[in-house]
């Protein structure tokens, strides 16, 4: 496996990996990806196996809180999961927030998507509080905006 930065040339794959994360991961435009691979592609690592996109975290580091990277989408093809995949761009991603200073990671899940939540709990993030408790997972109300719950996770660096 090799752990490299979003370059631009690895958008079209990019974007047919991600659709295999739907319903919960809907892929971007291939204008915001070319913003990722051009102003974040330090906190956007991909993993190659043979070649292939198998994996991918978009992550970006906070405006508002430049302690914080915010975790926006992380994929796993379907036939390359429970290979340490996942678990190799989250080494990647903790290294660079180390390297910049950043003390938080932190991201956000669809209330029902129970695989997330278990995967999240056991990678070491911690469910943060919130002001609802949905089939034992925190969510804040209207997180992302009006009527857009959310369960927030997040990780010391």
């Amino acid at each position: 496996m090799k752990i490299t930065p979003l370059h631009q040339n690895d958008i079209p794959e990019l974007i047919e990996l991600m659709k295999l994360g739907e319903p919960y991961i809907r892929p971007r435009t291939t204008s915001d990806y070319w913003l990722y691979a051009n102003l974040f592609s330090s906190t956007c690592p991909i993993a190659r196996v043979n070649g292939h996109l198998v994996g991918a975290i978009m992550a970006f580091r906070s405006q508002e809180r430049p302690d914080d990277i915010y975790i926006q989408d992380v994929i796993t093809h379907p036939e390359h999961r429970r290979q340490g995949i996942t678990s190799a761009l989250l080494t990647a991603i903790t290294d660079r927030a180390t390297v910049l200073g950043a003390r938080r990671l932190y991201l956000t899940s669809e209330p029902d998507n129970f695989a997330a939540h278990r995967t999240w709990l056991k990678r070491g993030f911690m469910n943060a509080p919130g002001d609802q408790l949905i089939d034992g997972v925190f969510v804040i109300s209207d997180f992302k905006g009006p009527g857009r719950h959310r369960a927030v996770y997040e990780k010391s660096v």
